[in-house]
């Protein structure tokens, strides 16, 4: 009975571990929460590739510098700290674009809400496959980004900067969720000020349906 019964403790430890591990619940790091302002404003280097892996499956983003250096740098830093990870495509409007970079937690959220970068001259194009970030108008660029679904080229008079693109895997991006639609009040999708206020856990609540990415990371620098 001793014997079974500690198997029992055994293996409830054992699956209780793994789902911690794959629920992802870890808090986030010092880099997340409390960034160095040093690191922040280091230089990413003139190309890089991203990996992101969704529930939907993986699609490959590769960043250029000389397309929009301080956004190039943020997504550095980001993508280097795996930000991105656990975030939700809160945004997917049809043959528009797919928008996303609330961070699931509160905490992270209210840690980068003010952390503007300055803005950089439209020195490409919003094709389709490309990324950007999204912005309120000049100099509100954070976290936030989108992935051009169509030729969106009319965005580039009013600043927003391409800083990368997709160069495989743009199949998965067209089958990220949108059923909910625009944000409200506009539409009956997600509110940012409510996920930026209780993070995935309104999202999971609300918008059960959405698409999210598991990990993002950089492959090749």
């Amino acid at each position: 009975m001793i014997r079974n019964r500690f198997t029992l403790l055994v293996t409830a430890a054992v699956v209780l571990a793994a789902c911690s591990s794959s629920s992802g619940s870890a808090a986030p790091g010092p880099a997340l929460t409390d960034p160095d302002a040093a690191e922040l404003a280091q230089q990413a280097p003139d190309s890089f590739k991203v990996l992101f892996e969704t529930s939907k499956g993986s699609f490959t983003v590769l960043a250029y510098r000389a397309w929009a250096p301080l956004g190039v740098d943020r997504f550095h830093y980001l993508a280097k700290h795996e930000y991105y990870n656990g975030v939700k495509f809160f945004r997917v409007l049809p043959n528009f674009v797919v928008q996303f970079g609330i961070h699931g937690s509160p905490a992270v959220s209210a840690a980068w809400r003010g952390r503007n970068i300055g803005d950089d001259p439209v020195k490409g194009s919003n094709q389709r496959g490309t990324i950007s970030y999204a912005m309120g108008g000049p100099g509100t660029r954070t976290v936030q980004l989108f992935i051009n679904k169509v030729d969106n080229s009319r965005l580039d008079a009013s600043g927003f900067a391409p800083i990368a693109r997709v160069i495989s895997g743009m199949e998965v991006v067209e089958q990220i969720y949108g059923g909910y639609g625009e944000g409200a009040p506009r539409g009956n999708g997600p509110m940012q000020d409510m996920i930026q206020a209780q993070g995935n856990a309104y999202l999971t609540r609300q918008f059960p349906l959405l698409d999210s990415i598991v990990r993002a990371r950089i492959v090749q620098e």
